[in-house]
C-alpha cells in the first residue's frame, strides 16, 4: 500500500472546499481582487487545518507543515482564464456530470491546488515526521505573467525541490520559453474597418472575433458566399453603424494552437480576401502577411524547432482595431534552445515594414531539468508506487510555476492522457476517478519529499 492511498479519507471535503474556491470568480485579467479572495480563502482553510501560512500582498502565499533545515514545496495558482461560451455547465462552480468534474479552474489549477492542500491534511493527521520543511506555494497571478512568483521569490526562500501539478503525467522536464508581444499602431488606417475585437486572453485562440465595416450590399454578397468556405461560422447583422460580422471559431490553450480553430486570423483572412488587404488597414494587414492561418512562425521567419522540446508556436490571442488605435497581442513558445533576442528582433523589424511598433509585455525563460535530477528521479518514484510503471519525460509549450524554481522543480499532472481536459476552453473537465487518483499520485510525492 502506498501512502498516497490515505487520501481517500478526504474526497468529500475536498469536493465540498473546492466547489467554494471555484464559486470564487478570480479572473486575475480582469478581477484582481477576486483573485485575492481566492488566494485568502484556500489560506484561511489551511490556518483552519492547522497550517502556518504567509499571505504577501493577496497575489502570493504558502501553508507550512514539518521541520527542518531544507524545503521542498508543491505549487499551484488560484486564478484563472475567463470561462468564455459554450459552455454545457455552469462555468464558476464544481460541477459532477456524467462521471466527469466540471467548472473553470478544475484542472488549470484551482482543483489541483484543493488536492494539494489536503494532501498536507494527510500528512498532519498521519503525524508524519518531515525531514523537510513542506510548504503549498499558491500564486494569484499566473495567468497574467507570473509575477506573484517573482514577488513571493524575492520575499521568501527558494525550495531545494518542488513541482506544480499544472501540465500533465508523466514529468514535464522541458517548457519551452514564452514571449508576449505588443503589436501596435496609433491609429487605424483601414477604409473598411472601424472596429475589430477578439480574444480575451492572450495565451488562449481567440473562439470569436467581431468586427464592423462599411460596405455595398453587392460586397456583402461576396462576403456570404466567401464565408460558407471558411472553417469557422459567421453571423451577419446590419446596424446604423454598418454590417457586423461575428466569427466563431474553436478555443485551445497558446501552447497548442493547432487544436483551436482561431476566430480572429480567419476573419481578417475573409476580409483581405474579399476587400484586399490594404482596405483592412495596417495591422491587419500584417496579422495576414506575416501571421495569417500558420502557428509555427515561418512567415515571420521565426520557424524553428530542436529536439528537446519540439517546434516553436506562434498564437494570435487578442486584436483590438478602434476608430484612433489599434493593437494585436500574440503569443509565442520557443524551443528552449532558441535565441529570444533573434526572435524578437525579427518580429520586430517585419512589424516596422508596415508602420508598426512591437512592445514586449512578458518573457518567461525555458526550463530544462536533468532525466537525473533529484526531484525528477523521486517523482519518477511516487508515480510507478501509484500506478505500477515509470512516466514518460516529455516537454511542454505550456507555461508553469517550475520554470520560476532555478531549474529545481518540474511540471507533473494533474492530466492523464486521454482525458480531454479542455484547459482555456469551455467544459474544463477531469474524469472523477483521474481527479482523485492524481491526488494520490500527488500525496505520495508530497511524502516522499518530506521524509526522504
Amino acid at each position: 500500500m502506498s501512502f498516497g492511498e490515505k487520501i481517500s479519507d478526504y474526497k468529500e471535503e475536498m469536493l465540498r472546499d473546492l466547489d467554494q474556491l471555484m464559486r470564487i470568480r478570480s479572473v486575475s485579467s480582469t478581477d484582481k481582487a477576486a483573485a485575492a479572495e481566492a488566494l485568502g480563502y484556500i489560506l484561511k482553510r489551511a490556518e483552519e487545518m492547522g497550517f502556518s501560512t504567509v499571505n504577501i500582498d493577496g497575489l502570493a502565499g504558502h501553508a507550512e507543515y514539518g521541520e527542518g533545515e531544507e524545503l521542498a514545496a508543491v505549487l499551484a495558482h488560484v486564478d484563472v482564464v475567463p470561462a468564455g461560451e459554450g459552455w454545457s455547465t455552469e462555468p464558476y462552480c464544481l460541477t459532477e456530470k456524467n462521471g466527469r468534474l466540471y467548472g473553470r479552474g478544475i484542472v488549470d489549477d484551482k482543483g489541483p491546488a484543493m488536492a494539494a492542500l489536503y494532501c498536507m491534511k494527510a500528512l498532519k493527521d498521519n503525524n508524519i515526521k518531515a525531514n523537510r520543511r513542506l510548504r503549498l506555494i499558491l500564486g494569484a497571478a499566473e495567468e497574467i505573467g507570473m509575477n506573484d512568483m517573482e514577488l513571493y521569490f524575492s520575499r521568501e526562500e527558494m525550495p531545494c525541490m518542488a513541482f506544480t501539478p499544472d501540465s500533465e503525467y508523466g514529468i514535464c522536464t522541458n517548457e519551452k520559453g514564452i514571449m508576449q508581444l505588443e503589436i501596435s499602431s496609433k491609429e487605424n488606417d483601414s477604409t473598411l474597418l472601424t472596429q475589430l475585437s477578439a480574444g480575451n486572453a492572450v495565451n488562449a485562440v481567440p473562439a470569436r472575433a467581431d468586427a464592423m465595416i462599411d460596405c455595398t450590399e453587392n460586397e456583402d454578397n461576396i462576403l456570404r458566399r466567401a464565408a460558407d468556405h471558411s472553417p469557422c461560422r459567421y453571423d451577419f447583422l446590419y446596424t446604423m453603424d454598418g454590417l457586423r460580422i461575428t466569427s466563431f471559431g474553436r478555443a485551445s490553450h497558446a501552447c497548442v494552437p493547432n487544436e483551436g480553430t482561431n476566430a480572429a486570423v480567419h476573419l481578417i483572412r475573409l476580409l483581405s480576401e474579399c476587400f484586399g488587404r490594404k482596405a483592412a488597414g495596417s495591422l491587419c494587414s500584417f496579422i495576414d502577411d506575416a501571421i495569417g492561418l500558420e502557428n509555427d512562425g515561418a512567415s515571420l521567419g521565426i520557424a524553428c524547432s530542436d529536439e528537446q522540446s519540439g517546434a516553436l508556436t506562434v498564437n494570435t490571442g487578442i486584436i483590438e482595431v478602434g476608430e484612433t488605435a489599434s493593437r494585436v497581442l500574440i503569443d509565442i513558445r520557443y524551443p528552449v534552445t532558441s535565441d529570444s533576442d533573434e526572435i524578437f528582433e525579427k518580429i520586430s523589424e517585419k512589424a516596422s515594414y508596415y508602420g508598426l511598433r512591437t512592445k514586449l509585455v512578458n518573457h518567461e525563460p525555458p526550463l530544462s531539468v536533468s532525466d537525473s535530477a533529484p526531484i525528477t528521479k523521486l517523482l519518477s518514484e511516487a508515480y510507478k508506487a501509484v500506478m505500477g510503471v515509470e512516466p514518460e519525460l516529455y516537454s511542454t509549450g505550456g507555461g508553469t510555476y517550475a520554470r520560476t524554481l532555478k531549474n529545481n522543480g518540474v511540471a507533473f499532472g494533474p492530466v492523464f492522457k486521454g482525458d480531454p481536459a479542455k484547459i482555456h476552453e469551455a467544459d474544463e473537465s477531469i474524469d472523477k476517478e483521474n481527479f482523485f487518483r492524481h491526488a494520490q499520485i500527488c500525496l505520495e510525492a508530497m511524502y516522499r519529499m518530506a521524509v526522504q
